[in-house]
């Protein structure tokens, strides 16, 4: 998907020191804001770096972006794609409703979150490719993951949501609350380009019937409806409404990138580190290791530089084709809950980072997700075409603990059916635990653990269908299965906020490693977590910045 040039001396942003391991590729500053085809460059053997993030998600993205604006060199890590060349049918990304190689991260046959409609397996064999959604299997549960210079960001649904105050206390409880909602969440939805949807149109689109439909549902059972606010362009909607654009959202892409409308990390908080000039970023490339260069890092180290830094190279079929060892004075790790901790905890336990103390792989948790599908009367039509960005849902967390977001089910054709996503107050926590003898991180997530989601998520759908005199779908995760409690969009925790960490992202044992990303949040947040994830970062890298990066600065 992508080709090797020589490294140009003269380009923005690439030094001498420039950062690639092996024969990988950087992705130049006007690149992701799509004004510029990609420049690519060889790294040297043993770079040294100031800053090195593992991940380009949130959190990762968020850090790289401030350190850049305050003068430090960043190297960032990214083990999915770049995601910027086009496929066979001149798309980068995959359309949901016909998955292909570029789909599914490194399978062979598609693990779609819906497994079957109207009595038909929808899962099919693909070639294995470094896709964009990575479905990694786990005892007890799937996690779903986005693969790619964006992370997360690629493959959500772009439900910006700002959780109540009254609830950010047990989310987060070591964080000053006025400081968050005062500073953090307003800086973190104005770079991630939050906006809310016109309420005059969605009252009349087609594609938001099927919300409205939610809507009334809802209301007419006695719970409170809200609007949630998107990360999707609104005048590109109304544009593929009216046939003048090329269709995205109204195409139904989401689970597998959109191709249009949707301002994923790539056009707001990337775009902008990358046009600092400060940033680089080496897709296809996983880091194994982080170990203390002696003389530097470690408890109590001061030296510089403070880590040595392996890193494969892999192609687009997942071997491993070159590996490097670069040195980096600080190392943020942002590769998503999963990643950051099974990084860490295969570290910690194998002896490299012996010093990270006993809470690393703790409080993992999975958001309390849970799924399910009802079926409506024929008076009651959903529509066939349904937006895939969802804008709306049912709150019920403080008297049932679940919110409960109105979910497009965009097959095209009519369903007579809603869709859920529900986010519930689920307690229960897992943990990751290195295997020597498999050579693996495992977590031991029990499926009845969700059993609490589905009574709260019980305490909306059970009251509605009563109401309307409906029932629940049970063709949709299998032959008579009403709930989907196999999986999770929204994996949090494994190394907790000042526990593996102190208040603000530094791992205790080590001086100049830090976590950024959605590992910090103890396994709930209430609300779909990236704009928390987001804001977070926004707090943490400005105290750093200030406290830890004075000798770094240029």
């Amino acid at each position: 998907m992508t080709a090797t040039v020589r490294h140009n001396a003269s380009s923005p942003g690439v030094t001498r020191r420039g950062f690639i391991a092996g024969t990988g590729s950087l992705i130049g500053a006007a690149t992701l804001a799509g004004h510029a085809t990609p420049a690519y460059a060889q790294a040297d053997p043993g770079a040294h770096v100031q800053a090195l993030v593992i991940g380009t998600g949130y959190g990762g993205s968020v850090a790289a972006l401030r350190l850049a604006e305050a003068g430090v060199e960043v190297h960032m890590v990214e083990m999915g794609m770049a995601w910027d060349t086009p496929g066979p049918d001149g798309k980068i990304f995959a359309n949901t409703t016909a998955p292909d190689f570029r789909s599914f991260w490194l399978r062979t046959r598609t693990r779609q979150p819906i497994s079957q409609f109207l009595g038909f397996p929808l899962d099919k064999n693909v070639p294995c490719y470094t896709g964009i959604l990575d479905a990694e299997d786990f005892g007890g549960i799937t996690v779903y993951q986005g693969r790619g210079v964006g992370g997360g960001s690629l493959v959500n649904g772009g439900m910006a949501v700002t959780p109540r105050r009254e609830n950010f206390g047990a989310v987060l409880p070591s964080v000053d609350v006025d400081e968050m909602y005062d500073v953090y969440y307003p800086r973190a939805n104005a770079g991630l380009g939050v906006s809310d949807v016109d309420p005059g149109w969605w009252e009349t689109t087609d594609c938001y019937k099927y919300a409205r439909v939610g809507r009334k549902h809802a209301e007419r059972s006695g719970f409170p409806f809200v609007f949630v606010p998107n990360v999707y362009d609104w005048e590109y909607m109304a544009q593929e409404a009216t046939g003048s654009v090329p269709k995205s959202a109204l195409a139904g892409e989401v689970l597998y990138g959109n191709n249009h409308g949707k301002k994923s990390l790539r056009q707001t908080y990337l775009a902008a580190a990358l046009a600092t000039g400060r940033v680089t970023i080496s897709p296809l490339h996983k880091v194994t290791s982080v170990a203390p260069v002696s003389g530097g890092g470690g408890s109590g180290g001061g030296g510089s530089p403070g880590y040595a830094v392996v890193i494969d190279q892999i192609d687009t079929g997942g071997a491993t084709t070159a590996t490097q060892t670069v040195t980096a004075d600080t190392v943020f790790f942002a590769a998503g809950s999963v990643g950051t901790s099974k990084l860490l905890t295969r570290l910690k336990a194998t002896g490299v980072l012996p010093g990270l103390n006993g809470e690393i792989g703790k409080g993992w948790g999975d958001n309390g997700n849970v799924m399910c599908g009802r079926a409506n009367h024929l008076w009651d039509p959903t529509g066939k075409l349904q937006s895939a960005m969802p804008t709306a849902g049912i709150d019920n967390w403080a008297a049932g603990g679940a919110f409960a977001e109105v979910a497009p089910l965009p097959t095209g054709i009519e369903t007579y059916a809603s869709f859920y996503l529900s986010i519930t107050n689920n307690p229960h926590r897992a943990e990751f635990s290195w295997n020597a003898g498999s050579g693996a991180v495992e977590l031991n997530w029990r499926t009845a653990w969700k059993q609490p989601s589905i009574a709260a998520a019980k305490t909306i759908f059970d009251k509605i269908n009563s109401k309307e005199g409906t029932i629940y779908r049970t063709d949709l995760f299998g032959a008579y299965k009403i709930w989907g409690d196999h999986l999770t969009y929204h994996p949090l925790g494994g190394a907790v906020l000042n526990r593996a960490t102190d208040n603000h992202g530094r791992l205790h044992g080590y001086t100049g490693l830090y976590v950024i990303d959605g590992s910090l949040i103890p396994g709930n947040a209430s609300v779909n977590p990236f704009v928390t994830i987001t804001a977070l970062a926004e707090r943490n890298i400005e105290s750093l910045i200030a406290t830890d990066f004075q000798a770094l600065r240029r």
